[in-house]
């Protein structure tokens, strides 16, 4: 065993980083077995110094100047824990050109300068570890980059977002609707005050730009990748899903045939027999399927203090064991191939499409002309009636169970219609189409909603 002390900077102390803290100190007593050598904790970088120093057993480790962290050639690992683009991206850059190995759980930045990074840490000679970017404790990057290398995948899906899943399983088994979800994982601590990113998306299409990316050699950006949130599901979606014998997931999707790359984020209804069914309230799992492999799912907690600093550390440890065996920088980028991201409307997929129409004869007939002359394959067509009122003029105003027009004339009784349609596999542009020329018939009253379904069939076309 080499006799050797390893300098670390850890830069951030929120709630990871104080996470990360801890960690590194259960394991201090185990380093030496497991590495081959001691990490020593040399600073900490904060903003405010005197609230750092109130959180440890060692405030003389804190600093607020990063060039002490830059200066000292005892640290030979960083540990970004800053968060945001801005600042963070530049003490990386720094960092890896003073010939420092960093480990980053900054998924906005890998996310948008993936590439860029890499390619420095290999100059410099270098490793640039970020296993904690995508889905906490859950290893999903050093599988995809080593444990599944000998393998051509075709498909790197998953929940990869604990705050919609929670929001979308309390919809699920206790009837809620998205207002009352959103509030309770709000109250207990699962949903940021300001939850955009989460419900709209956009965390999940970071993070599926980074597997993409990584699971098909080709550089994916957040901006290659489209995104819809659950904003707009609805307990009917929910209890509609059940009958199916499906339930409702955001679900991260990249799907390769070799020639392209299909990159998106949406609400999906997802089959109960598909183990992803399964993962429920904050948890994440991450579904992988190759040709050699055939199928495998890596699922646990996907954020969170402890779960995100396990990821970090572990990443320490690996660049760790590299430093005394000589061997950092050798896995850099693995992008070097150069695939189209396909454009959404060229995304094959099954559909579940709600609509509301006026209850008269003909009306599936014209429903399924319209499907016919926009290429659209139907599966099934379900008409449920529905007793809706409605005044004769006026203003449109829909409410889930009925719409009323308000304006002069007299009200009137008359009947509605439900219709749900689920599709074969079809062009989401072709799709579209149908939905917008169903949108502008007279009869139709509203597109209540127009979700995913997941479907081998779609992936093995």
């Amino acid at each position: 065993m080499e006799n050797r002390t390893i300098g670390v900077a850890l830069l951030g102390l929120g709630t990871v980083g104080f996470g990360t803290y801890k960690v590194l100190k259960t394991q201090r007593e185990e380093m030496k077995y497991k590495i081959g050598a001691q990490l020593e904790l040399r600073w900490i970088l904060v903003r405010n110094k005197e609230k750092a120093m109130s959180k440890i057993d060692e405030p003389e480790l804190v600093t607020d100047r990063f060039e002490d962290v830059l200066n000292d050639k005892k640290v030979e690992i960083v540990i970004e824990l800053v968060g945001g683009t801005t600042f963070a991206g530049d003490y990386i850059e720094a960092a890896l050109r003073a010939g420092k190995h960093v480990v980053t759980a900054n998924k906005d930045l890998i996310a948008s300068d993936h590439g860029r990074l890499m390619d420095l840490a290999k100059e410099n000679g270098c490793d640039l570890m970020f296993e904690a970017a995508v889905a906490g404790a859950i290893p999903v990057i050093t599988p995809l980059k080593q444990s599944l290398a000998a393998n051509h995948l075709t498909e790197v899906m998953g929940i990869v977002n604990g705050t919609t899943n929670f929001i979308l399983t309390r919809m699920e088994q206790e009837g809620m609707d998205f207002g009352e979800a959103l509030s309770l994982a709000t109250e207990l601590g699962y949903a940021e005050a300001d939850p955009t990113a989460d419900v709209e998306g956009l965390d999940a299409a970071r993070k599926v730009a980074i597997m993409a990316s990584i699971a098909f050699n080709s550089r994916v950006s957040v901006e290659d990748v489209w995104t819809e949130g659950i904003t707009k599901i609805t307990a009917d979606d929910i209890r509609y899903a059940q009958e199916m014998g499906c339930c409702i997931k955001l679900i991260g999707m990249a799907h390769s045939d070799g020639a392209s790359i299909e990159a998106y984020v949406a609400p999906m209804l997802i089959p109960k027999r598909h183990p992803l069914a399964a993962v429920n309230d904050s948890y994440n799992a991450v579904f992988v399927r190759g040709d050699a492999v055939k199928d495998a799912m890596f699922q646990g907690r996907g954020a969170g203090e402890m779960p995100t600093a396990s990821a970090v550390v572990g990443d320490v440890f690996d660049v760790a064991r590299n430093i005394v065996h000589g061997c950092n920088a050798r896995i850099s980028c693995t992008c070097y191939r150069h695939l189209p991201v396909a454009k959404m409307e060229d995304v094959y997929s099954r559909y579940f499409l709600r609509v509301e129409v006026d209850d008269r004869i003909g009306v599936l007939a014209e429903l399924a002309d319209v499907f016919a002359r926009h290429l659209v394959s139907v599966d099934q067509i379900i008409q449920k009636q529905r007793h809706i009122s409605y005044r004769t003029a006026g203003k449109n105003i829909v409410t889930d169970e009925k719409v009323a027009f308000a304006g002069i004339g007299a009200e009137q009784e008359l009947p509605g219609a439900e219709i749900v349609v689920i599709t074969d596999v079809v062009r989401e542009g072709d799709f579209r189409k149908a939905v917008q020329c169903i949108r502008d018939k007279k009869g139709t009253r509203r597109i209540c909603s127009m979700i995913r379904v997941y479907s081998s069939d779609t992936q093995d076309r």
